[in-house]
């Protein structure tokens, strides 16, 4: 029996730095590894097709890797794998976030992500195989490190979480309020975190991947700004103030902004000019703004309060907040004498 493997897939789903390489190139191909031989066969497809497995399928199934490599520099990513076999059941796994990128699913480490598995071919006979009989759920979460996007790492490296086994075909709802990705601040987890669904072993081939997806999940962001002081007075000219971003979502909106009196959660106020920043990127990002010459900002001396608003796919956030008197009033203390 042969396979016809279907090819459809976009780079970005990948990995995230593929979207912005435009100058590197990629060999795209599949491989074939035969149970119980263990038997590999490798071959090129394009970006999309269909086309019959190069290897008619064994009696303990085979299982299709989807790679592509990168030329510049040499890089290999797996993008998806699937198993098949005679008496196989099959499974299908959609995960869902707040986040409506369409590319791979992705949220912040305060959210929840959602997650459904549809698993179907599952048997129930007394002569039936236990292979067939039943499937077993896996999670496993790994960190990316400081500062990183997800590439080169290792997935055999990731934390086991938990695991369950399915005896019934249907579709099985899962929410994740909470991250497993490993940090000592939970707001600063950067990974990833993957369901699983895998067959049972028996005598004919060994456990495997029937379905896997996966969930990014990054940081959430922090701001702090420089150059102004809580309930300081400035007399003169307003000094030069830096907004110093750390860990803005990938798709986020920024501005400063300020109003008159004390800091109100929720307040509309006037747009600071050169503060407004979109980040339109596949990983977090890093940026300083420098508010320079902006005395005009302030028509009027008082209190004033400034914050540093996001705007991310989960909601209008204020990162950061300081409040200042301001008075450029010139006084001029003189006397007036006459003489008769």
């Amino acid at each position: 029996m042969k396979y016809v493997l279907q090819i459809i897939f976009v780079f970005a789903m990948a990995c995230p730095g593929l979207s912005h390489a435009q100058t590197a190139t990629y060999t795209n191909f599949i491989r074939q590894i035969q149970y119980p031989t263990g038997v590999v066969h490798d071959m090129s497809v394009g970006k999309e097709g269909a086309q019959q497995s190069p290897l008619s399928i064994e009696p303990g199934g085979a299982r299709f890797e989807l790679w592509t490599i990168k030329n510049t520099p040499l890089t290999s990513y797996l993008l998806d794998n699937k198993y098949v076999g005679a008496y196989i059941p099959t499974a299908v796994i959609n995960i869902t976030t707040e986040d409506p990128y369409s590319h791979i699913p992705r949220t912040r480490a305060d959210r929840p992500y959602w997650a459904t598995i549809a698993v179907s071919g599952l048997l129930n006979g007394e002569e039936d195989p236990p292979a067939s009989k039943q499937v077993k759920i896996t999670l496993h979460a790994q960190s990316y490190g400081e500062n990183g996007n997800g590439e080169n790492i290792n997935r055999d490296d990731a934390n086991f979480v938990g695991q369950a086994t399915l005896s019934s075909n249907g579709n099985y709802s899962l929410y994740f309020p909470y991250h497993y990705i490993p940090s000592t601040d939970s707001t600063k987890r950067r990974g990833e975190e993957r369901l699983s669904v895998y067959s049972l072993e028996d005598f004919q081939a060994p456990e495997d991947v029937i379905s896997s997806q996966y969930v990014q999940i990054w940081p959430v962001a922090d701001c702090s700004i420089s150059g102004l002081v809580q309930n300081a007075l400035y007399k003169s000219k307003m000094p030069t103030a830096n907004i110093n971003l750390n860990d803005l979502y990938p798709d986020t909106r920024v501005y400063a902004q300020v109003y008159k009196g004390d800091a109100v959660l929720g307040t509309t106020g006037t747009i600071v000019a050169g503060s407004a920043l979109i980040i339109n990127e596949s990983v977090p990002q890093d940026r300083v703004l420098t508010l320079t010459d902006w005395d005009d900002t302030f028509p009027e001396d008082g209190r004033w309060t400034m914050e540093v608003i996001s705007v991310t796919p989960f909601g209008t956030e204020r990162l950061s907040t300081v409040t200042f008197d301001l008075d450029r009033t010139i006084h001029v203390n003189g006397s007036v004498t006459t003489v008769e």
